[in-house]
């Protein structure tokens, strides 16, 4: 009988089952069966067999459910099945491993039947694909179930980190603003100024950043980046005059180097401002008091470099592989999103740049921007 025949082979059968997992090459080929997969199945299916040849027969269904693949029945082989559709898809298997899975069952017992030359009566062998149906439909439709809960949950992650993104850089924008106007207000410059050119770049950089935010919407890859040939000194002047404000208030030196008039750069200027200034706005918030922030921009063979300096002490051990990860806060000051960096990361990438950090121990750390070298054509350096 099929049913001797299970439970005297039962653990050649497991480990056939488990070859054959391992030779598809799966991404995860471990003992996943010990926990409510093939062994389980096997067990139940002793049983259903069992309890055929027993005076009440249709008992059986209690174990293994119905045939016919009608509406789904609490059963016992149902409840495991279940359960082993969810763990496959915790050890990242696809819902076509959930299907071999189970079919190398029978493959694994019509072979040893053969091998051993033991007949399967036509009634047992039609009980066991009626178990195997049943337990491939429960898994597949819990691993699927599952697995849609996680998509959902990875778009609403998602959902978050753009969300997040432009609060990030609406707080910025506003509060670059807040410092020039206060600026205007104490009545020390006018709105003639430098300080008013700060105050209408922040306005003309929150009204881009909407626009921007709108066309993400819109659009699956993500937003457009607008390539333009700037001045690299004139880019860290403003970078400059508006991150001043910043270091008067945080009560710390900024220093900046001067930068060769030659040097341009060839990118998005906003995308590129709000990665810069995203790192000088961490480098105010993390520099011990009465230290300096230091702002250097100068050209290595086909490189221009970008660094902004703190010392904020040091780096912990580690962090540098974590730090540019979105809503990843590394510091004692938890204001903010922990956005800033992985902002600046993004930002600097979508202009063909890297973006690395460097720990100087016990005194603090180095950010450096990398883009491509471009020059100012020669008919405006002489104008």
């Amino acid at each position: 009988m099929l049913h001797d025949f299970l439970s005297a082979n039962r653990q050649n059968l497991i480990d056939r089952c488990q070859s054959k997992v391992a030779l598809r090459d799966t991404p995860l080929a471990v003992d996943h069966s010990l926990q409510h997969g093939i062994p389980f199945f096997l067990d139940q299916l002793i049983k259903t067999l069992q309890m055929e040849r027993a005076a009440e027969p249709m008992r059986s269904r209690k174990v293994s459910g119905p045939a016919g693949g009608g509406p789904p029945v609490l059963s016992e082989m149902g409840e495991t099945a279940a359960l082993h559709g969810r763990e496959l898809l915790q050890r990242g298997f696809t819902v076509e491993q959930v299907v071999h899975d189970y079919g190398d069952l029978c493959q694994a017992v019509t072979d040893l039947a053969f091998e051993l030359n033991v007949p399967i009566e036509i009634d047992e062998f039609r009980t066991m694909n009626r178990c195997l149906d049943n337990v491939i439909a429960v898994s597949v439709t819990e691993f699927i179930y599952q697995r849609d809960f996680v998509i959902a949950d990875r778009h609403s992650q998602a959902l978050n980190e753009r969300l997040g993104f432009f609060a990030h850089e609406l707080r910025n924008l506003i509060h670059t603003a807040t410092l020039a106007l206060t600026a205007i207000k104490g009545g020390k410059v006018g709105f003639a100024g430098a300080t008013a050119g700060v105050l209408d770049r922040s306005l003309v950089g929150l009204r881009n950043l909407i626009d921007r935010s709108l066309s993400e919407v819109r659009m699956t890859a993500g937003m457009p980046v607008q390539h333009a040939l700037f001045s690299l000194a004139e880019f860290i002047a403003e970078l400059k005059l508006s991150a001043g404000l910043e270091a008067q208030l945080k009560q710390c030196t900024f220093t900046v180097s001067l930068v060769d008039a030659r040097l341009a750069v060839d990118a998005d200027r906003d995308l590129l401002f709000a990665a810069v200034g995203n790192l000088l706005q961490n480098a105010f918030k993390f520099t011990r008091p009465g230290t300096e922030v230091t702002l250097n921009a100068y050209a290595v063979a086909d490189r221009i470099l970008i660094e902004v300096e703190d010392h904020c002490g040091g780096l912990p051990p580690g962090s540098e592989r974590s730090m540019f990860l979105p809503f990843v806060q590394g510091g004692l000051d938890r204001s903010g999103l922990g956005l800033g960096l992985s902002i600046a990361k993004r930002s600097v990438e979508a202009n063909q740049g890297t973006l690395e950090v460097r720990d100087v121990p016990n005194s603090g750390c180095v950010f450096t921007l990398k883009l491509p070298r471009h020059a100012i054509p020669a008919a405006t350096q002489l104008s």
